[in-house]
């Protein structure tokens, strides 16, 4: 599995023949982000930042999209979304919680979260955590540095990888983490890779 980030929580996750794009920023966005095709493609919140399809619409590509709680299965990957509340833009909005189950590894997107209190019946659901992505901003309606270090905390992932974050609130949550990383450019993983991982944090640079 390979995974890459494009800025705000948009991220490309790459297993054999298949891509997977997880809220694809927008046409209209302040954010910069590449076009490419996507055979799936999660939004969590119907904002420019995060439900851009047509950005990962390409070629003979037109994903299918999820965008909103329930079951799913495409492919041999097993996806849940999980309802919440964000704030994100000023208005109240509804944020769909991901998990999705590949190639044996379960990774969770926690969106544009507003509140690091996620009820005890979601985390419940949530299992046992691989690779979570947990946003660490400091933009108003979606949870920051010292709220995702107590996510992180509370779901207790094998690998935490930072999104939606800018040069300032990274290190503010690198601070609480208490380690000092440099970016990477993109996360290859196996599962057996998981065995000596334990809240490891990884922090993907933005590609462009």
């Amino acid at each position: 599995m390979i995974i890459t980030y494009y800025n705000a929580s948009f991220f490309k996750i790459v297993f054999g023949d298949t891509t997977l794009a997880i809220n694809p920023i927008g046409e209209k966005s302040v954010f910069k982000s590449p076009k490419f095709g996507a055979d799936i493609a999660l939004v969590s919140i119907h904002d420019d930042n995060f439900n851009g399809i047509s950005r990962v619409s390409h070629g003979e590509k037109t994903p299918i999209v999820i965008d909103g709680p329930g079951e799913y299965e495409i492919r041999d990957i097993f996806i849940r979304g999980f309802m919440t509340d964000t704030l994100y833009g000023g208005k109240q909005k509804i944020n769909t919680l991901y998990t999705i189950i590949i190639e044996g590894m379960r990774l969770c997107f926690l969106g544009a979260l507003s509140s690091p209190d996620i009820s005890t019946e979601i985390i419940e659901e949530l299992g046992v955590i691989d690779i979570c992505f947990i946003p660490t901003s400091l933009d108003t309606g979606i949870i920051g540095p010292k709220e995702a270090h107590r996510v992180g905390t509370i779901l207790e992932p094998r690998i935490i990888i930072p999104a939606h974050y800018t040069d300032k609130s990274l290190k503010s949550f690198l601070d609480e983490e208490g380690v000092s990383l440099s970016p990477v450019e993109k996360l290859v993983i196996k599962k057996k890779d998981l065995d000596e991982k334990g809240g490891d944090v990884i922090v993907l640079s933005p590609g462009i």
